[in-house]
């Protein structure tokens, strides 16, 4: 009986087949057909700051999909929630809140598309990314930047309304619950 279970159990191995990466992360074609159905028609302008984020890196393997106010004189802080979607099908409500500080005046509501890189597991999301921005809001405006803690990148997408303008650093502090303490 040894026999035929060691064997069966040599075939079944040879038989499955290592997951290919593009398996792992989301191609090109489907994040842009989620910026589509997240942002609707205005979508095709956003697809020039994904290829730029394509190109500089690669394929994500996460993304959120949500909203987010920001304020700032000098001194500024920033509320978000959004739903996290990893490629292995796993979905949740996530919530970000952060400081900054720079030279940055205004106050704008932005739908956000975060692309989300080298996350391992959802849990690893909890934690701050710090980061740079800056952002010219007239009216309107689009702004992507990277944030990194360890080897997880994200890049928050922002297409936004308000007035505001400036360069700060700061960081987003991702949550499972919304928080009002920006720190």
């Amino acid at each position: 009986m040894r026999p035929y279970l060691a064997a069966t159990l040599v075939l079944l191995i040879c038989a499955v087949q290592p997951a290919r990466a593009d398996e792992d992360t989301y191609q090109r074609e489907e994040i842009l057909a989620q910026l589509e159905v997240f942002f609707g028609q205005g979508a095709e302008n956003l697809g020039k700051v994904v290829e730029k984020v394509f190109e500089e890196q690669g394929e994500p393997n996460a993304y959120i999909a949500g909203n987010e106010i920001g304020a700032a004189v000098a001194v500024g802080v920033r509320y978000g929630k959004g739903i996290l979607n990893m490629k292995n099908g796993y979905r949740r409500q996530v919530f970000w809140q952060g400081p900054s500080i720079g030279l940055d005046l205004g106050l704008n509501v932005s739908k956000v598309f975060v692309l989300i890189y080298r996350l391992p597991s959802e849990q690893y999301l909890f934690q701050r990314f710090p980061g740079v921005e800056g952002s010219l809001y007239l009216i309107g405006g689009v702004g992507v930047n990277y944030l990194q803690s360890g080897d997880v990148v994200v890049a928050p997408i922002r297409f936004g309304a308000g007035w505001r303008q400036g360069v700060s650093a700061g960081y987003m502090d991702f949550t499972e619950h919304a928080h009002y303490n920006p720190f």
